[in-house]
């Protein structure tokens, strides 16, 4: 069984990393400049015995000490008062035969010089050097004493011992490391606040998440059968799918990313980007093509920083909805029928059982007789098999309510030549009759006539109820969109008759009377299919 290895989270990642480069940092900031700290250390205190050295052996207390102008004794106080004020552990001072004249302790006073380092100083030469004496291990700083004659008289011994300049050099290492740990730790908490700051800005998803998502949305925009193109708030395309390229190239525009959208569409893109506010089921025309688009806008903090567009082909959508309809029709039709077929198969059960054979005969030829002349008037006169068969399912669909819906004898339909139209008058017709059946399905009268009629290059649809009438003060509503008198959820239908009429150019006249019934009659431009009329 293969266990997947668990991956760092990205704030621990971060820490990590910031944590090595500046750990890293500072040791090669530490191999390159403690040694040269310690180095300026040593030098510093090499420098400051120098001076001391020089300045002693310049004193007059001591070059007339060693001359004999003065008592020896003046310059031990001296020495040991210099020493002590310039915090060096000892000054000596010693004559060309290298007896002590000083020395921090006073029984040594006139013993030779301890160390075998002298030899330089008493030739005349300053010089530094490194000695074991009484007082231990010491840097030892050599200046000689000269009169003013430019004889020398002497020599200045000033040293500090090794131990004091290895705690100097360790107290400098001390303040350096001192100084990487407090990097380090800024290093830290910097690397924590900046990996905190970088989980806010991407919510809170590690990058395997992101690219997960990344994926997975692209999957969907590919597979999606809908355009799609995103903008920025200037108007650049800044994504588009599959499907969007390939509507766009269909009107010669290979590459859209990047092109100010304006360009090649409307100014909806540009409306929604100003206001902010969706614009959807908007019908516009690309270069030839019919699109139907959806465009909404992407706010970010309450700021619109872009905007999306969803659109689709309007002749796919057609056909699509066209055969939808078909379905639907052919599925309501057979629903009717069957639901009737039901309940003539249960009257016809009864009357076997009850042996009432001559009654049956009867009914079932009347049952026969008048099926076959509804199927054939239907069909003999209704052209288009998706129409014939929804007028039919509407036949049915009537009785099942209980009312009559009668097909005048005269009515003709011709194949038309533009195969689109047929969903167009599914539309008219079956809102038409469902609102003249709801319209007597509580009167007394309950029947419903529609005839049908073409007349050159023109077809004539009329429905006429006997329901109580439209109110004189609603008239002007009923084709508002949304406006209904029953429950709610309605009030579409006539504003679907009067939509699609506009975009046939057809025409609508209403007769009512209340109390008496309405008569809805629409002209529509038809043209038959050629050879078809027949």
């Amino acid at each position: 069984m293969n266990f997947r290895k668990p991956q760092m989270t990205l704030e621990k990642t971060i820490l990590l990393l910031v944590c090595v480069v500046v750990a890293l940092s500072l040791m090669v900031t530490d191999l390159l400049i403690s040694q040269e700290v310690a180095n300026n250390t040593e030098k510093s205190i090499e420098d400051q015995a120098v001076n001391i050295s020089r300045i002693v052996a310049h004193s007059p207390v001591v070059i007339e000490g060693l001359s004999g102008k003065r008592d020896e004794k003046e310059i031990q106080d001296y020495a040991n008062e210099i020493a002590h004020l310039t915090n060096v552990k000892f000054i000596v001072v010693f004559d060309m035969n290298g007896i002590r004249k000083s020395h921090p302790d006073s029984s040594e006073l006139g013993k030779p010089f301890v160390g075998g380092d002298e030899g330089p100083v008493l030739q005349g030469q300053e010089h530094i050097s490194t000695a074991k004496g009484t007082l231990g291990v010491s840097l030892r700083a050599f200046t000689p004493v000269f009169t003013p004659e430019g004889k020398q008289v002497g020599a200045v011994a000033v040293g500090v011992l090794l131990d004091t300049v290895q705690e100097t050099v360790s107290q400098s290492r001390s303040r350096t490391y001192l100084g990487m740990g407090f990097g380090l730790l800024v290093g830290i908490v910097g690397a924590i606040v900046l990996a905190k700051k970088i989980k806010k800005i991407m919510f809170g998803l590690e990058p395997a998440e992101i690219a997960k998502r990344l994926q997975e949305r692209n999957a969907m925009l590919e597979s999606t059968r809908e355009g799609i193109l995103a903008v920025d708030s200037t108007g650049k395309v800044t994504l588009a799918n599959t499907e969007a390229l390939r509507l766009f190239k269909q009107v010669e525009v290979t590459d859209v990313t990047g092109l100010k959208i304006e360009e090649h569409v409307p100014d909806i893109l540009k409306d929604v980007l100003t206001t902010g506010e969706p614009k959807l089921d908007f019908e516009y025309n690309l270069r030839g093509v019919n699109l139907v688009a959806n465009t909404v806008p992407i706010k970010v903090k309450d700021q619109i920083v872009g905007a999306i567009s969803t659109f689709r082909d309007k002749t796919e959508m057609k056909q699509l909805v066209e055969e939808l309809s078909g379905a639907k029709v052919y599925a309501e039709a057979l629903r009717a029928q069957t639901h009737e077929f039901k309940n003539k198969i249960q009257v016809i059960l009864g009357m076997i059982h009850m042996q009432y054979y001559d009654q049956l005969a009867r009914y079932v030829s009347e049952i026969a007789n008048r099926y076959q002349a509804e199927v054939g008037l239907t069909v003999r006169n209704i052209k288009e098999p998706v129409l014939a068969g929804f007028i039919l399912g509407k036949l049915s669909y009537a009785r099942e309510m209980g009312c009559e819906l009668e097909l005048a004898e005269e009515c003709f339909i011709p194949q038309p030549a533009d195969p689109e139209i047929v969903h167009d008058l599914v539309a008219i017709i079956g809102n038409l009759i469902d609102n003249a059946l709801e319209a007597v399905a509580q009167g007394e009268n309950k029947r419903v006539a529609l005839n049908l009629v073409y007349e050159e290059g023109e077809l004539l649809i009329e429905v006429t109820d006997h329901g109580p009438g439209i109110p004189e003060e609603i008239r002007e509503q009923i084709f508002m969109k949304g406006y209904s008198t029953k429950a709610n959820n309605r009030g579409f239908g006539l504003f679907l008759v009067k939509r699609r009429l506009e975009q046939r150019k057809g025409q609508m006249e209403v007769y009512t009377k209340e109390g008496q019934g309405t008569i809805f009659r629409v002209y529509l431009p038809f043209e038959a299919k050629e050879g078809k009329h027949d």
